[in-house]
């Protein structure tokens, strides 16, 4: 390599900092590495994995493995390419995902990379669970049906807002998003509609009531281009305080 900080991801030099993960080098070169839990304000979590990458004859998640000089990164094998498709069919599983009628179809990006991988249905079982919806506060919603538990609404309101008004309870497949207020409801909750919690879902589980399906078809984020091609411009739009709901 003709730089000692370089990795190669998929046999392309990619520069990266000292300390610095290889999917944050990836993300600084323009190389699109699929991820739902990750956001650039609030610290790495892993429990999407759809990060997964495979270095040196292991399956690693690249948010949280840190980049090394000499590492070689397979990004796109056909190995990790089923293993994502098979992680998000599990994420449509489990939930009750019903895109053409969700307020935020064409910006969301589960439904993004259900496109870039070309699912068109899941090999696993429909679980349809039974999830409470909460429409009590005056400007947000939460539908549990839609969350994906993938903590960026916790961490952000813990470590950005500073108002913890989000937790993970259960365990399994009993996980669910908490909600610390008097009496266990967003209405009563610290959450404002200009949190970063309250904008930085990556599906439909926190969306706002006032704008619902105000973006016609053709001028979403992935009506026109694939997550792939779009890389980090809805992280970027929420970062700036836009909404997608």
């Amino acid at each position: 390599m003709s730089n000692s900080n370089t990795i190669l991801i998929d046999g392309q030099e990619v520069p990266f900092e000292p300390g610095e993960t290889v999917l944050a080098a990836a993300k600084k070169a323009d190389v699109y590495i699929p991820h739902l839990c990750f956001h650039p304000e609030v610290t790495v979590h892993g429990s999407c994995k759809l990060c997964t990458v495979k270095i040196n004859g292991r399956c690693v998640s690249s948010c949280l493995t840190k980049a090394s000089s000499g590492m070689a990164v397979e990004n796109s094998s056909e190995e990790i390419l089923d293993l994502r498709k098979q992680l998000i069919e599990l994420l449509f599983a489990e939930g009750n995902h019903y895109c053409p009628t969700c307020e935020l179809s064409g910006n969301c990006q589960l439904q993004a990379l259900a496109y870039e991988f070309g699912i068109t249905h899941t090999r696993f079982p429909l679980q349809y669970p039974i999830r409470e919806m909460d429409a009590t506060h005056p400007d947000i919603i939460l539908d549990r049906d839609r969350c994906i538990n993938c903590s960026l609404c916790r961490r952000a309101s813990a470590q950005v807002d500073k108002k913890d008004v989000f937790s993970l309870a259960g365990r399994g497949p009993e996980t669910y998003l908490q909600v610390h207020s008097s009496d266990g409801t967003l209405g009563q909750s610290k959450l404002t509609v200009d949190d970063l919690a309250a904008n930085i879902c990556p599906v439909g589980a926190l969306f706002h009531k006032k704008n619902n399906y105000s973006q016609r078809p053709g001028q979403r984020i992935y009506d026109n281009q694939s997550i792939g091609e779009v890389g980090n411009q809805r992280l970027e739009r929420v970062k700036e305080g836009e909404n997608h709901g």
